[in-house]
């Protein structure tokens, strides 16, 4: 199996993979995954699309991440490896679609508009 690469974003974060057939090593700008995300958590979200599919000592994995927050960068990550997998094997679209792992969550922060604090908030009003 040759290289397969797959892009995945979430708010302002992008995540560039390639997978190639290895141990199970996830290396995030040329750290590893448990250094570059701690939280436990998170960790679990990026390996849900290779959990699922019951893949996860099987494909080495070199992201380079860019963008956001940490939750935003883990969310781009999980997009990136789902669309990933199906490149390497077609048959797992129907799988990793119904966990909702291959849906690009295509919500973003709402600019800020002129005369305002916020996007929407308005400065408070006074009558006298």
């Amino acid at each position: 199996m040759e290289m397969v690469n797959a892009l995945g974003r979430r708010k302002s974060a992008v995540a560039r993979i390639f997978v190639k057939e290895g141990t199970g090593k996830i290396t995030i700008n040329k750290k590893d995954l448990q250094d570059y995300f701690p939280s436990s958590i998170l960790q679990f979200i990026v390996k849900q699309p290779l959990t699922k599919l019951d893949v996860v000592e099987k494909y080495d994995i070199k992201v380079n991440l860019d963008g956001g927050g940490f939750t935003g960068q883990s969310q781009a990550l999980r997009l990136a490896i789902a669309r990933a997998l199906v490149k390497i094997n077609p048959e797992d679209k129907k799988t990793l679609r119904s966990e909702g792992f291959l849906t690009r969550d295509a919500r973003e922060v709402e600019r800020k508009k002129p005369g305002r604090p916020k996007a929407r908030r308005r400065f408070q009003f006074s009558k006298r």
